[in-house]
């Protein structure tokens, strides 16, 4: 019986899954959003938020597991020097799950998975050419 299991399998042995939501969350900090499939996102939310509040602690200790679940210093860097910050006011909650279409190949539902109070590339100010050229002067 299956009570209290709570790991979604996802078709995959252990060190696949784990590897595979490792490599989905790194993605996830570096580029501050992901499409993939609901079961992921909803997989990788939990490994997301765990991480966040290692963040938040920020000891070495707590670096040095989150570098043991990423195996990505750089994505570690980025988590705890920018996201853990813009996040630092919340008391969870730090990801959002957004439903889209289903995939043509296998109708499989997907979603995106975002966070929650960082701004995305597509929603980040656009400078205009005289900001530009200010900016440059100014150098």
């Amino acid at each position: 019986m299956r009570h209290l299991k709570r790991t979604a399998k996802l078709g995959r042995t252990g060190e696949h899954r784990n590897a595979m939501l490792a490599n989905l969350v790194c993605s996830l900090i570096e580029h501050k959003r992901v499409t993939t499939t609901l079961a992921k996102a909803k997989a990788a939310r939990s490994v997301v938020e765990k991480l966040v509040t290692l963040g938040k602690r920020g000891t070495v200790h707590d670096r040095r597991l989150a570098i043991a679940r990423l195996h990505q210093t750089g994505a570690v860097k980025i988590l705890f020097n920018e996201i853990v910050p813009a996040q630092k006011d919340r008391r969870g909650g730090y990801t959002r799950i957004v439903k889209m279409h289903q995939r043509q190949g296998d109708a499989s539902q997907l979603a995106i998975l975002e966070w929650v109070d960082m701004p995305t590339a597509a929603e980040a100010p656009v400078e205009t050419k005289p900001e530009q050229e200010a900016k440059a002067g100014a150098k």
